[in-house]
């Protein structure tokens, strides 16, 4: 069978993936020259189930637990199972209650387990939620080894092709993602803005998040002594630069995590605008031999393996008569 996918992002990449795997001749097409003008490219990376429970819908819990399995399968050795550390001020801990009873999958900590597993961390924070089940990677690092891989399994690439292909095919997936809003009006765009920094002051084992009313944060440790920090949630599908206010909200935020951040080497800012249905879940539908994969909102990296293998199940034991709309997270 011949499988066109339009969208070179983390959907269309994990989607590639399972297909290649089960024998299926794949073509990818994307409009953009670069994997790295995807939304996915500014990305954190968390595979993080336990904790997106706080705000989203157990089926994105569900979705996401068989994540870290699937990417350490695809890609050996990028997988960090080194969990998440959930912190808040000592004023804030209102916030980390709030957090705890929304969530499962977490040991408390206090001040010396705190100090025992992020030392740098230490006599900072009271008290913390300890997820050791989740996980993290870094996702260029991801979307670039994905793409060589498939390309080595045969998977044909045309990017900046417009998204359309010459070759024959029997079935295409749109895991377009935000572009997808031209033809469907139930998706909106949801910009998130992120920072890179570097320094060599701090190092940290694992994702944090510095819980806080208003600028909640996470940091992301990656190589070279670098460190994501997100991210600003706007609900609009602008996709400019970022602006002073997100930029001093990140930064204030990092200071108050650890002051050594005020030195740190500013690296690059980024901006990202996500696919989100007004539920925040994503779906899978069909319509003829159109599939369409979208809505993975901020969980891209967390969900995508669950929905491409929803996907290809639908693709080789196609049912005409079956509505695919919601199906996957109801």
């Amino acid at each position: 069978m011949n499988v066109l996918i339009r969208g070179a992002g983390v959907a269309g990449l994990t989607l590639a993936h399972e297909l290649a795997g089960r024998g299926m001749r794949i073509t990818v097409t994307d409009p953009r020259q670069s994997v790295a003008e995807a939304a996915s490219w500014f990305a954190g990376g968390m595979l993080a189930p336990y904790c997106e429970r706080e705000s989203a819908e157990q089926s994105v819990q569900d979705l996401g637990l068989a994540a870290a399995d699937w990417w350490d399968k695809a890609l050996p050795g990028l997988v960090v199972r080194a969990g998440t550390l959930v912190v808040a001020a000592s004023r804030d801990h209102g916030e980390l209650n709030r957090f705890a009873a929304r969530t499962t999958g977490f040991v408390s900590l206090g001040p010396d387990d705190i100090s025992a597993l992020e030392p740098d961390l230490g006599g900072r924070f009271r008290r913390a939620l300890h997820f050791d089940r989740e996980a993290h990677l870094d996702p260029r690092i991801a979307l670039q080894r994905l793409e060589l891989k498939l390309t080595g399994m045969g998977v044909i690439f045309e990017n900046g092709a417009g998204g359309e292909c010459s070759a024959a095919h029997d079935v295409s997936v749109d895991c377009t993602g935000i572009a997808g809003a031209a033809t469907d009006s139930n998706l909106r765009g949801v910009r998130g803005e992120m920072l890179i920094l570097r320094t060599r002051d701090i190092s940290l084992s694992r994702p944090v998040r510095l819980l806080h009313p208003r600028f909640p944060l996470y940091v992301v440790p990656r190589a070279d002594h670098q460190f994501m920090i997100g991210a600003t949630m706007v609900e609009t599908d602008a996709n400019g630069p970022m602006t002073a206010r997100s930029m001093m909200e990140l930064l204030n935020a990092a200071y108050s995590l650890h002051p050594a951040f005020a030195e740190a080497e500013l690296v690059e800012t980024g901006v990202g605008v996500r696919p989100a249905y007004p539920d925040n879940l994503p779906r899978i539908e069909r319509d003829g031999p159109t599939i369409r994969i979208n809505g993975l909102y901020r969980h891209g990296f967390l969900l995508a393996p669950a929905m491409a293998q929803q996907a290809a199940g639908f693709i080789l034991n196609p049912h005409p008569t079956r509505q695919l709309h919601h199906e996957t997270h109801h």
